[in-house]
C-alpha cells in the first residue's frame, strides 16, 4: 500500500474518532437528578448517659484496627482464621467482583468498539443476474445457468458500528448506577468484616466466661467432696447427724450439675467458634488471656452522632443504594430523546486480489442513525415512575438505616454505664458473700450454728461468682458491641484520621488477613 494512502486512510479514522470525542464531551451532562443527602433523623447529641467515654482518645472507634483493639493473642489469631476463611466472606468477595464486571461493561458503553475485519467472497452468478458481461467472467455455453468463474470480492477495514452517541447521558447514568452498586457491594462487604470479626469476639470471650464458670464449678465441687467426705466420716463416728449429711449431698449433687452443665455450654461455644472462623479450631493457638484482658481499653468514646453516616458501612451501602436508584431515574429520563448511532469503516475492497493493498483500492463508510421515540405506549413513562418510586423507596430505606444505627449506638452506650455499675455491685456482693461463707464456716467448726446456715451461704457466695463472670461477660462483649456499633473492626492495623475514609473506586479488593 502507498504510504500516502495509508496516510489519507489514518487521517480519515482520527478524524472520525476526534469527532466523536468531540460529540462526547459536548454531551458530557446527564439528566440524574441533582443529589442532596437526606437530612438524618438523628439528635445533635447522644442522650446524657452516653456522655461517659474518654474523650481524650487519640482515635475513634472505626480508626482502631481490630488488632490494637483486641490485644489478646488467641482471639487475633482466630479473627485472622475467620477473615480468610469464613464463606460468607467469599461470597461477598465474588459478589464485588461481580459488580466490578458489570461496571467494567456498561462503562464499555461510552466509547466505541474498535474491531478489525477481512476476508474473501466469493459467488458464482446466473445469466439472469446481469454480471455476465463483467469483465473477467465467462458465461456458461451449457445452459446450466452456472458461469465458469465464480465472483470474488476481496475487503478488509477497521472501524466501529452501533456506536451510540451519549447525547443526553443515557449510557453514562446507567454507568453511574453499575458504578454505585459496586461500591454499595463493597460496603456491604467492609460490613461483613466488623460483623465477623465482632462475632468471633463475642464467642470467644462467651467461651472465656462459661470455661472460668467450669473452673468454679470444679473448685465448689471438689471443696464440696472434701467436706461430705469429713462429714461422712463424723456420722460414721456419731460426732455428726444424718441431716448434715444429707444436706452436704445436695449440694454436691448441685455442683456436679453445674459442672456437666458449664462443660455443655464450653464445647457448644467451641463449635460456634468452629463455625465462625470456617475451619477447625487448631491446636497449637496462644493460651488465653484471662476473661477482661481481650482489650486495653476499657472505653471507648461516643463521637457524635452524625459520626456514623461516614463511619458505618450499613449507612454508606444503603447511600450507594439510593445514588444508584437516582441515576436510573437520569437513564429513564434520557429514554424519550432520540438517540443518535454512528457507524464507520475505513479498509479496501478489491476484486483482484493482487490490488487490495493499492491506493485505487481504498474505502471508507460513514452511516450514522437517528432514532426518535415517538409512541411507547406508556413505556417510557412507566419506566421513569418506577424509577422514581424506587428512589423514594431507598430515601426510606436510608433513613431508617441511619436510626437503626443510631438506636444499636445509644443502646450500648447505655448498657455500658449499666455493666460499670453493675460490676461495682457484684465486686461488692462477692465480696460480701465471701466473708459470710467464712464467718458461716467459724460458727458451724466453733458449735455456735448449724451447718444448714454454712450451706446457704456458700450457696450465695458460689451464686454470686457466677453472676460475677456473667457481668464479666457482658461487659466486655458491650465493648465489642460499641466498637462495632461504630464502624470498628473493618481494618486490621489503626489508621490515621486522612485513611478513615473507604476508597471511592471502581476496583475494591477485600482486606486479606494478615
Amino acid at each position: 500500500m502507498a504510504p500516502q494512502s495509508f496516510f489519507r486512510r489514518s487521517l480519515r479514522l482520527r478524524s472520525v474518532v476526534m469527532a466523536v470525542a468531540a460529540t462526547q464531551a459536548l454531551s458530557a451532562c446527564t439528566m440524574i437528578p441533582k443529589y442532596t443527602r437526606p437530612k438524618p433523623p438523628l439528635a445533635s447529641a447522644w442522650p446524657d448517659y452516653a456522655q461517659t467515654g474518654d474523650s481524650l482518645l487519640p482515635k475513634v472507634a472505626a480508626d482502631i484496627g481490630w488488632r490494637e483493639f483486641f490485644v489478646d493473642p488467641r482471639l487475633q489469631a482466630l479473627i485472622t482464621i475467620a477473615l480468610r476463611e469464613n464463606r460468607d466472606l467469599r461470597t461477598s468477595a465474588a459478589n464485588i467482583a461481580t459488580a466490578q464486571g458489570e461496571y467494567d461493561v456498561q462503562h464499555a458503553g461510552l466509547f466505541p468498539t474498535i474491531s478489525a475485519t477481512g476476508g474473501p467472497m466469493y459467488q458464482a452468478p446466473s445469466d439472469a443476474a446481469g454480471l455476465s458481461f463483467a469483465p473477467g467472467l465467462d458465461t456458461d455455453k451449457t445452459g446450466t445457468g452456472m458461469a465458469r468463474n465464480p465472483f470474488r470480492y476481496y475487503s478488509g477495514g477497521i472501524g466501529f458500528s452501533s456506536y451510540e452517541i451519549d447525547l443526553f447521558g443515557r449510557i453514562r447514568s446507567l454507568t453511574k448506577e453499575a458504578a454505585e452498586r459496586a461500591l454499595y457491594q463493597q460496603e456491604n462487604m467492609r460490613g461483613m468484616v466488623i460483623s465477623i470479626v465482632s462475632q468471633v469476639a463475642m464467642a470467644y470471650i462467651t467461651w472465656l466466661g462459661d470455661r472460668d464458670t467450669q473452673a468454679l464449678a470444679e473448685r465448689t465441687l471438689a471443696s464440696q467432696q472434701d467436706s461430705l467426705r469429713l462429714t461422712q466420716d463424723k456420722y460414721n463416728h456419731g460426732e455428726e447427724n444424718l441431716l448434715t449429711v444429707r444436706q452436704l449431698e445436695t449440694q454436691v449433687q448441685q455442683s456436679a450439675t453445674l459442672l456437666t452443665d458449664s462443660r455443655r455450654k464450653v464445647e457448644q461455644d467451641e463449635n460456634l467458634i468452629t463455625l465462625l472462623i470456617g475451619s477447625p479450631i487448631p491446636q497449637n493457638l496462644p493460651d488465653p488471656l484471662p476473661l477482661g484482658k481481650q482489650s486495653v481499653l476499657a472505653d471507648l468514646p461516643a463521637g457524635l452522632p452524625s459520626d456514623l453516616l461516614t463511619r458505618r458501612p450499613d449507612i454508606e451501602a444503603a447511600e450507594h443504594d439510593l445514588l444508584a436508584s437516582q441515576a436510573s431515574i437520569g437513564a429513564a429520563r434520557a429514554a424519550f430523546f432520540p438517540r443518535l448511532t454512528l457507524t464507520a469503516t475505513d479498509g479496501v475492497s478489491s476484486l483482484q486480489f493482487h490490488k487490495l493493498f493499492t491506493a485505487a483500492a481504498t474505502t471508507w463508510g460513514l452511516n450514522p442513525s437517528l432514532q426518535i421515540p415517538l409512541w411507547t405506549w406508556g413505556m417510557n413513562s412507566g419506566n421513569l415512575k418506577v424509577a422514581k418510586a424506587t428512589r423514594n423507596a431507598k430515601v426510606a430505606t436510608y433513613e431508617k438505616t441511619v436510626q437503626t444505627a443510631f438506636r444499636e449506638v445509644a443502646d450500648a452506650l447505655a448498657a455500658r454505664k449499666a455493666y460499670l455499675d453493675e460490676k461495682r455491685q457484684m465486686d461488692d456482693l462477692v465480696s460480701a458473700s465471701a466473708d459470710a461463707y467464712r464467718l458461716a464456716k467459724l460458727r458451724y467448726e466453733t458449735g455456735t450454728d448449724s451447718y444448714l446456715t454454712t450451706l446457704d451461704s456458700q450457696r450465695y457466695y458460689l451464686q454470686a461468682q457466677q453472676s460475677q463472670i456473667n457481668v464479666a461477660v457482658a461487659k466486655y462483649q458491650n465493648l465489642v458491641t460499641i466498637y462495632r456499633a461504630m464502624g470498628g473492626g473493618w481494618k486490621e492495623n489503626s489508621t490515621t484520621t486522612s485513611d478513615t475514609q473507604p476508597s471511592r473506586v471502581i476496583n475494591p479488593t477485600p482486606q486479606k488477613a494478615g
